[in-house]
C-alpha cells in the first residue's frame, strides 16, 4: 500500500515555505514528497468527491491568513468541507492554521490575541485525554513543540478533546473521539532549523510589534522538540498499520 495524502495550503507563490511545508510533512511522516498533493485553498476549495480520492488529509500553517479575521479565499466553503471531512470520518492531521480552521468549523471559537501569542519552542503537557491518547499517549507528560501563533483557541468545539496545553494557551491539540481525526495548534512536521527558517523569514511582519530586543529573546527560545517529530508517522501507523510505510 503506498498512500496518497491532499495536503491542504494557504500560501501564497512567491511564499518559500509553500514548497517547503510539504517537504517537511513527507519526511517526518517518512513517506516520498510525490505521496503528498498540495492543494491551494487561495484558489479554490475542494470538493468531498476530491478529498476522499485520497488516502488522508493533512492542513498546514498560513503567513497569512487568520481564522480570527476569516480572511482566508472561500472561508465559509472551508468550513463546510471541514465538518463534512469529520461527519464522514475521513483520516485528517492538521496543524497550527488547520488546527484553528478546523476548531472553527465544528462550533469552537478563535480569537487573536497578539499577548499570549507564541513564537519558538515551548514546554507542553499533556491532558488526561492526551496520556491515554492512541498518539499522545506515547510522548513524555512534558514535552518541547514547536509554534508560531497570534490565533488561539478559546473554545473548543462540543465533545472534542484536549489532548496538551501551555502555559499561554490551554487548548493545544485535539482529537474527535473515535475518529481518526487530529490536530495540533503546534507544528509536529517542524524542527528547530525549520521553524526558526520561517520566523527569520517573516522578520518584517514581527517588526511591527516586536522591539529588536524581544526579536533577540525569541531566536533564543528555539531548542530542539524530537519527541514530537513522531506524530506524524504514529498517525500513519495508527490509521493505516505499517502497510502505510510498503514503499520503503
Amino acid at each position: 500500500m503506498s498512500i496518497k495524502i491532499l495536503l491542504l495550503q494557504a500560501r501564497h507563490s512567491d511564499d518559500l515555505a509553500l514548497v517547503e511545508e510539504r517537504r517537511s510533512f513527507a519526511m517526518k511522516a517518512g513517506i516520498s514528497e510525490e505521496q503528498i498533493i498540495p492543494f491551494d485553498m487561495l484558489n479554490t476549495t475542494p470538493t468531498m468527491v476530491d478529498v476522499r480520492k485520497f488516502d488522508a488529509l493533512m492542513v498546514g500553517g498560513s503567513g497569512d491568513y487568520y481564522v480570527s479575521k476569516k480572511n482566508l479565499p472561500g472561508f465559509q466553503q472551508v468550513m463546510e468541507l471541514l465538518a463534512d471531512v469529520v461527519a464522514i470520518g475521513h483520516p485528517t492531521f492538521a496543524s497550527c492554521f488547520g488546527f484553528q480552521l478546523l476548531v472553527e468549523a465544528l462550533g469552537g471559537r478563535i480569537v487573536y490575541d497578539q499577548k499570549r501569542m507564541e513564537v519558538g519552542t515551548y514546554q507542553l503537557t499533556l491532558t488526561n485525554s492526551g496520556l491515554k491518547d492512541d498518539l499522545f499517549r506515547y510522548l513524555p507528560p512534558n514535552f518541547m513543540a514547536q509554534l508560531g501563533h497570534k490565533d488561539r483557541a478559546d473554545r473548543l468545539p462540543e465533545g472534542v478533546l484536549n489532548l496538551a496545553y501551555s502555559q499561554n494557551s490551554p487548548l493545544q491539540a485535539l482529537r474527535i473521539p473515535n475518529q481518526p481525526i487530529w490536530a495540533t495548534q503546534f507544528h509536529p512536521e517542524l524542527n528547530r532549523e525549520e521553524n526558526l527558517l520561517r520566523f527569520e523569514r517573516y522578520l518584517d511582519g514581527y517588526a511591527n510589534f516586536m522591539s529588536e530586543d524581544e526579536m533577540k529573546e525569541t531566536i533564543n527560545r528555539f531548542r530542539e522538540s524530537p519527541e514530537t517529530e513522531g506524530l506524524i508517522p504514529r498517525f500513519l501507523e495508527v490509521v493505516f498499520g505499517t502497510a502505510a510505510f510498503s514503499h520503503r
